[in-house]
């Protein structure tokens, strides 16, 4: 059985997907495609070999063409189309986040537990990680011991004039969210947001770097540098200090140069280079599992999760407070 996959949502991600969908997972196709800009849905199509390309979002999930749903569009469009593809009773994977704000997540969940059994999975492509898989195995075989504090570090070379200081949490600290739930088992329970002192290649409206402190549930600490302008590259690592040892994830090293007394390695240009292979386990995941019958990876709860905890570190962007988080209650179908 071939999985005939809709693409809600063609920009660059959506073409990525599109391409790994078309050419390297195995089970599926890329069988309709949609985006607000008709053209530019009509150059991905040809791309992915020759999809249908439809009017709209609603009209492509409403499809009998279709049989999952995978939603790249801008985050603000995510619950809509979401909540269409429940409705529809069809499989959708939808990039972070689930949705912008939390009352959206709520209908979401909502929906879904009306509707009985788990449709959405949200992109938190991080957990497929080999260096985080890693890094959560040695936990959980238990030689380092109890958890106590995880270091996380989020640099991107550079950004565009047009990112902020709030996008720091929404767009980019919600994947160490997501790391620090799925690597802890826990909830964060408060959010404190700690402004170092400002990189001079960073725009005059952005607070760059910018460092969080994540309390979970049992008292550990999850800390984040976020660094937006860091100028040499795209650099994410993470080291789990435990009560018998540590557990530490660093980029991988596709290949370095001895010359001169140096010993120089490559740092990843960007998130495309970083967390392809990711982004690859990822959906083959999720279509391997929809062969049998089953929804693989992060729920509508995790979106859910990580949207609370970016919603509130957001007011603690503006405060500089520690805030703590509540959540609804979990449903059923998520326990």
């Amino acid at each position: 059985m071939t999985i005939r996959v809709g693409i809600v949502g063609t920009g660059l991600i959506g073409e990525d997907h599109g391409r790994r969908l078309a050419g390297v997972i195995r089970g599926a196709n890329v069988n309709a495609v949609a985006d607000v800009r008709r053209e530019r849905a009509q150059e991905v199509a040809g791309v992915v070999g020759g999809a249908r390309v439809f009017e709209n979002g609603l009209e492509l999930i409403a499809s009998d063409e279709v049989d999952a749903v995978l939603v790249t569009s801008i985050g603000e469009t995510h619950a809509e189309y979401v909540l269409a593809c429940i409705d529809a009773g069809k499989p959708v994977m939808c990039e972070k986040p689930l949705a912008p704000t939390v009352a959206e997540c709520e209908r979401i969940i909502e929906a879904e537990a009306a509707f009985g059994r788990q449709l959405v999975i949200v992109g938190f492509m991080r957990r497929y990680d080999l260096g985080y898989r890693h890094v959560k195995a040695s936990l959980e075989r238990g030689t380092i011991g109890d958890p106590l504090i995880l270091h996380n570090i989020h640099r991107n070379s550079v950004v565009p004039e047009s990112y902020t200081s709030f996008m720091t949490m929404t767009d980019s600290m919600i994947h160490e969210v997501d790391v620090s739930r799925w690597l802890l088992d826990e909830e964060i329970v408060a959010v404190q947001v700690i402004p170092p002192k400002r990189t001079p290649k960073a725009f005059p409206h952005l607070q760059d770097p910018q460092f969080a402190v994540f309390t979970t549930e049992s008292g550990i600490l999850s800390t984040v540098e976020f660094f937006a302008n860091c100028q040499y590259g795209y650099d994410v690592r993470c080291e789990l200090v435990g009560s018998l040892g540590t557990a530490s994830l660093v980029n991988p090293a596709l290949a370095s140069e001895i010359t001169a007394g140096q010993d120089a390695e490559a740092i990843p240009a960007d998130w495309r280079e970083r967390f392809g292979a990711a982004y690859t386990a990822e959906i083959q995941a999720w279509i391997s599992g929809l062969e049998r019958g089953e929804c693989v990876g992060p729920s509508a709860w995790e979106g859910y999760a990580a949207t609370k905890v970016v919603e509130v570190g957001v007011e603690a962007v503006k405060s500089g407070e520690r805030m703590t988080i509540e959540y609804v209650d979990k449903p059923a179908l998520y326990r």
